[in-house]
């Protein structure tokens, strides 16, 4: 990896968290790595996975919120 371990899942944006966790199952599949680097990765995975969820859940929230204000403003309309 390049030093994406040290950049905080969360800090990432949402193409680049998942662009790394892709890199990251592609690797475990792989079947290439040792013990140790497999449980690190797999760690890191977690947390980016975890990352792009929260992500998803607010751009839910945010969609949803917009979908009231125009509903609401149809309403007034009327």
């Amino acid at each position: 990896m390049m030093g994406e371990e040290n950049v905080a899942a969360a800090e990432l944006a949402f193409g680049e968290a998942l662009a790394e966790l892709e890199a990251i199952v592609k690797a475990l599949e792989s079947g290439q790595l040792g013990l140790e680097d497999s449980l690190e990765r797999y760690e890191r995975g977690v947390a980016l996975l975890r990352a792009c969820q929260a992500k998803l859940d607010d751009a839910q929230q945010r969609v949803t919120m917009l979908v009231g204000e125009l509903e609401d403003e149809g309403d007034a309309e009327e």
